[in-house]
């Protein structure tokens, strides 16, 4: 008796299986619909304890509750129908996702408190005009905003090419103990508390010209000293990720080493680079204790570093939210202005890094 094989393209198709919980697998839906009967259930919990308590409802109980929950049906449920291993993903998975949402709550939050307190005063007279003379409503943070731009652009110019300058050092030459010692203090550096380097620059400048001086250029020096270790710490890791294979090519052509970090290495790295350098700067530009020692607070404009106070719109928030006249709510419409102002510059550095890094990003195509 001779057995015929049929090719596999004539067999008959398997018949689809209509029930996904035989094939060992939850339905695909099942996970939104256990985390909407978790939250059911808890807030029919919380709804009738504040019906007999006479109470408000627990809106922050039932999400918890309901979070956990959902965790604990969707482990079990998973467990029964597609085992062991597939369970222990999707509770990981339910655990990383509720640890993000959880970290976004305040975020989310914090963005629309200010976005809703700060636009009763987000006006044209807030961004043309200084606090001179402004007893109660009305008035600006024009000063505030020059001077924060001054201070910042000025410790920028600083900081990058020391911080960057020390970085290359430190992965193309350093070598033995000073390139450690360099390490170390960089890593101290990093740590130092805020106040410290205002300190020091109030302390740098009253050696100069004498105790009580705070001008713009001492907050310049505070921040500088706060963002130098974040860029050298930044720029020397992402330094590090550039193939050695690139500068190996680059010295079998018989080229300097100077210029194969500054055609070479530079340019592979500039995305990651750029992107640490306004980190820094974001790191700094919100800083208040500092400039609050170094550089003091004025009501009126100085575009002069080297002379008179400077504001910052960190201490010009401090200062109207510490220092409220008659009517209050215009000291806190002006203090939620400029934490808005100022979040919104730091929105712009941070589009503006991600451009640089795009535009000027090696190309890797052919």
């Amino acid at each position: 008796m001779t057995t015929t094989l049929t090719p596999p393209e004539l067999r008959p198709a398997a018949s689809p299986i209509a029930n996904s919980l035989t094939a060992g697998k939850l339905p695909q839906g099942a996970p939104w619909m256990m985390l909407g009967a978790s939250l059911l259930v808890a807030a029919g919990v919380f709804g009738v304890v504040a019906a007999g308590n006479g109470s408000e409802f627990n809106w922050v109980g039932t999400l918890v509750v309901g979070a956990i929950l959902y965790i604990v049906a969707i482990w079990l449920f998973s467990r029964i129908v597609e085992g062991s291993r597939r369970a222990t993903d999707r509770f990981v998975t339910a655990l990383v996702t509720g640890a993000f949402v959880l970290a976004m709550i305040p975020l989310v939050s914090l963005a629309i408190t200010v976005v809703t307190f700060g636009l009763a005063r987000f006006d044209a007279e807030f961004f043309t005009s200084s606090m001179r003379n402004v007893t109660g409503e009305g008035g600006g943070a024009l000063h505030a905003i020059v001077g924060t731009l001054l201070m910042t652009g000025t410790a920028a110019l600083i900081s990058i090419p020391i911080g960057l300058m020390t970085s290359i050092y430190l992965v193309e030459y350093g070598r033995g103990r000073l390139a450690q010692g360099i390490t170390f203090l960089v890593d101290v550096m990093t740590g130092i508390p805020s106040i410290v380097a205002g300190l020091f620059a109030y302390a740098l400048f009253a050696i100069f010209w004498g105790p009580g001086t705070r001008t713009g250029i001492a907050g310049a020096v505070a921040l500088t000293v706060l963002m130098i270790p974040v860029v050298v710490r930044s720029s020397e890791e992402m330094l590090k990720l550039v193939p050695n294979e690139l500068r190996e090519a680059a010295y079998a052509l018989g080229v300097p080493k100077w210029l194969t970090i500054v055609k070479v290495v530079l340019p592979t790295a500039i995305a990651g680079i750029t992107t640490g350098i306004m980190l820094a700067i974001a790191r700094v530009i919100g800083e208040t204790a500092p400039l609050l020692i170094a550089a003091g607070f004025t009501q009126s404009m100085n575009y002069n570093l080297f002379e008179g106070r400077m504001s910052s719109l960190p201490v010009f928030v401090y200062t109207q939210y510490a220092n409220q006249g008659n009517p209050p709510e215009a000291y806190l419409d002006r203090a939620w202005a400029a934490a808005l102002t100022l979040i919104l510059i730091v929105m712009a550095l941070n589009l503006i890094a991600r451009l640089v890094a795009r535009f000027f990003a090696p190309k890797l195509g052919r």
